[in-house]
């Protein structure tokens, strides 16, 4: 089993870990702060190290419980610890711009009754899917913008806390996120709560409040269906 520090910590940048298996350019620690991907968010990059001994991580991915690290080199199987230093400016980035998607989802659903339908983040731009039930104008895509900045202005913070998976069910803003589509292996969900704004269950990293999120800025839309419509973003 990997620890996941991530959950607990989206700051924290550098750690240090045990290796439970070295095979050729993949790594598995038996604790990381590298994200493995997932919800639309990519994998984390960085470097894993000791000593003179150093890697780029250039890939993390889940396999059950275990995270592996692939590497841009291999690490000598001798290595019983390592350091590992996550690339910071892109995780906080993706941080960004997933606490940005929250906040529009919830923003969408309050005003319009939309429900999000998928979702992207890349370091420098990010897009959300959702079926929207009204007209679809120039207009109404400045108001979901307009309204979105407001509720990041906010200052609103992001709280990070577990339900029993009955408890979380019961929650109808759960229930609209697909909650239900939880594994139900899974007996406690991690919820992502952006104060008065939205709640959702997530497992990836976030800002601790909408002010370091900044301004959302739609640089396009379309339509892609009767009902299912996309903005594209970047953060300002």
């Amino acid at each position: 089993m990997t620890g996941e520090l991530f959950l607990k910590d989206a700051y924290l940048e550098e750690f240090e870990a045990g290796v439970i298996r070295l095979a050729g350019r993949e790594v598995v620690l038996d604790r990381t702060a590298f994200y493995p991907g997932g919800g639309g968010q990519p994998a984390d990059k960085g470097t894993l190290g000791v000593g003179p001994i150093r890697a780029s991580v250039v890939d993390a991915r889940r396999e059950g419980g275990e995270i592996v690290h692939v590497l841009d080199n291999a690490i000598p199987d001798t290595v019983r610890k390592l350091n590992g230093e996550v690339d910071w400016k892109r995780r906080y980035a993706h941080m960004r711009y997933h606490t940005a998607l929250h906040t529009l989802s919830g923003v969408i659903w309050k005003a319009f009754g939309a429900k999000v339908t998928g979702g992207q983040m890349r370091e420098d731009r990010a897009r959300m899917d959702f079926s929207f039930p009204g007209e679809w104008t120039a207009d109404v895509v400045g108001e979901i913008e307009r309204l979105t900045n407001e509720a990041l202005g906010e200052e609103r913070p992001v709280r990070v806390y577990e339900l029993p998976r009955e408890e979380a069910l019961k929650n109808p803003d759960l229930i609209r996120t697909q909650v239900n589509l939880v594994p139900e292996r899974v007996k406690t969900v991690r919820i992502v709560e952006i104060d008065g704004i939205d709640t959702q269950a997530d497992g990836g990293t976030h800002v601790a409040n909408t002010r370091e999120v900044g301004a959302l800025e739609i640089t396009g839309h379309k339509s892609k269906g009767r009902q299912n419509k996309r903005v594209e973003f970047v953060l300002r």
